[in-house]
């Protein structure tokens, strides 16, 4: 098989990047176009024009693996299958173009801010949600956070979801490198089991702390949410991100809906939902209260 050429971009007359190159697969500029159509349309994912050799290396990996010849054959079979092979491919077809950036306490104030509102409110029922699970350092650290400011025997339920079906794999394994950026020597002693002999240098989450949280695959962009109670808490962190303003918007409506009144939901670095008063009001740096 030859070697994939480096990707190189030109810009057409209209302003749209025309993609130029020499490539094992063909790929054209409508090529491009039509995967930012069809993953906003399945996952609400909003790429921009700069998104071409991303998009290339992503999918090529894939057409590897079932054999095609072009980008452009692969979308064609994608849009024209049909039955449970089709649906594992648009799955597959999602999970090639998420992002899954995370690590176990990320953005620490939040979990800061967590454990107070739990010690403040005291023992009861708590459910919440990490919508964005990935690899699962973030729901594991609501879970230690948990455990922390409520003891082990709290009565907590942490729904973990993501839309990429492989991440939540590794997740559910609860597995990771001992060296995992995040955690301190405490926290590794306390919640994780070290590995031994062919697992030396690997840590697993420790069955008590893993019952806390349950891992589901689910689409924000799905008509109907059957995620259960209403939540308590919400992590959506760096999800909005790659939101238009219009979905943006859509997925605040239903995830207001989906909570209490006077639920918290923490949001990622850059968000910013200031422009939805009506729905959550601001309480803290990325820190939102339902109304």
């Amino acid at each position: 098989m030859p070697a994939m050429s480096a990707l190189a971009s030109s810009r057409r007359s209209d302003g749209v990047p025309a993609v130029v190159r020499e490539t094992e697969f063909d790929f054209s500029a409508a090529d491009f176009e039509r995967v930012r159509q069809l993953i906003y349309r399945r996952a609400g994912i909003s790429l921009h024009a700069g998104k071409q050799a991303m998009v290339y290396s992503r999918l090529a990996r894939r057409l590897r693996e079932l054999g095609h010849g072009s980008l452009g054959s692969y979308l064609q079979w994608l849009e024209q299958a049909r039955g449970a092979a089709a649906e594992q491919e648009w799955q597959e077809f999602i999970n090639c173009l998420t992002t899954n950036l995370t690590s176990f306490f990320r953005e620490e104030h939040h979990f800061e801010l967590l454990a107070g509102e739990l010690a403040a409110r005291g023992r009861r029922g708590w459910r919440l949600w990490c919508n964005a699970a990935s690899t699962g350092e973030e729901p594991y650290s609501l879970a230690m956070t948990v455990v922390e400011a409520l003891g082990p025997n709290a009565n907590v339920h942490i729904l973990c979801s993501d839309i990429d079906t492989r991440v939540l794999a590794t997740a559910e394994r609860g597995v990771y490198a001992a060296t995992a950026r995040g955690l301190t020597p405490e926290r590794l002693r306390r919640h994780f089991l070290r590995g031994n002999g062919a697992n030396s240098g690997s840590i697993r989450i420790k069955p008590e702390l893993a019952a806390l949280v349950e891992f589901r695959q689910h689409n924000l962009m799905d008509e109907r949410w059957s995620l259960g109670e209403p939540f308590d808490i919400v992590f959506c962190r760096n999800v909005m991100i790659y939101f238009d303003a219009a979905t943006q918007r859509r997925v605040l409506e239903r995830m207001h809906g989906a909570m209490r009144p006077g639920g918290l939901l923490f949001a990622g670095h850059s968000e910013n939902f200031t422009a939805s008063k009506d729905l959550f009001r601001l309480r803290g740096k990325t820190l939102y209260e339902r109304v």
